[in-house]
């Protein structure tokens, strides 16, 4: 008798700590790993976050999270895992050329397009549903991309970001597909203003592109304080939208 009582206390202990350890073992398989990609000569880094929650088969949808001056795709891509692990979604934050400031053709569109596709390769991506996310510098660079790029992107959604020159305008005439985009802007933001915000929001929905503007009360430029609710609010936008046809890539001749 005594012996049966601690076969089963000793099974009772292995079963919690199987059921202990299984949870840590998948968390610890979850990482944000450090890539590299060589393009135009260069050794180029971007950060990379494939959840376990992916289904074998089942295209899965990625965001390409582009960051704010001064910093690294890492910044983002952290903030964005948690979600990206409940979602199912893959993460990619490259890291701009100047860490100060996003340039075209420097950081995209073709280096945006060559990490998009080289995963394409190793991870079973749904080409209809490969969105933008930028803070700051890389939400300025996101909306220029957005234009560029409307019919690969299926959609942007962008925080403390606006157009503040005439000649971002000009971007509006490349669009050849009207892209869903989504600002957050906080009302105190002193880098972009609410004038700038609602002047880019009337400027495309002048030329029939549909943007939605949340202006946060009170909030400031400061994203990483609130990311999980910005990243929740942003990816309920981007879910809603993937393209109605193959990804179409439009080549430029930059100068």
């Amino acid at each position: 008798m005594e012996s049966k009582r601690l076969a089963m206390k000793r099974f009772g202990l292995i079963f919690w700590l199987i059921f202990l350890i299984t949870p840590l073992t998948a968390l610890a398989s979850e990482k944000i790993t450090r890539e590299s990609i060589q393009y135009n000569k260069s050794n180029r880094t971007f950060y990379l976050f494939v959840p376990d929650t992916l289904k074998t088969g089942s295209p899965a949808p990625l965001i390409m999270l582009l960051h704010g001056s001064g910093r690294n795709g890492l910044s983002l891509v952290e903030k964005w895992k948690e979600l990206a692990s409940k979602e199912g979604v893959i993460l990619v934050g490259p890291d701009a050329s100047d860490a100060s400031k996003w340039s075209v053709p420097k950081d995209g569109p073709d280096f945006l397009r060559e990490i998009v596709e080289t995963l394409k390769t190793k991870y079973t991506v749904n080409p209809r549903r490969v969105y933008l996310f930028g803070h700051s510098g890389g939400a300025v660079f996101a909306l220029n991309i957005s234009m560029l790029e409307s019919e690969y992107f299926a959609a942007t959604a962008v925080h403390a970001g606006a157009w503040r020159e005439p000649k971002e305008y000009e971007l509006i005439k490349y669009a050849a597909r009207k892209i869903p985009l989504a600002i957050w802007v906080g009302t105190n933001d002193l880098f972009f203003p609410l004038d700038s915000v609602r002047a880019t929001r009337d400027a495309l929905r002048a030329q029939g592109i549909p943007i939605e503007v949340t202006e946060m009360k009170g909030h400031d430029h400061w994203y990483y304080s609130l990311a999980s609710k910005i990243n929740q609010n942003a990816w309920e936008f981007l879910k809603r939208h993937e393209l109605e046809a193959d990804q179409q890539y439009t080549q430029y001749n930059f100068r």
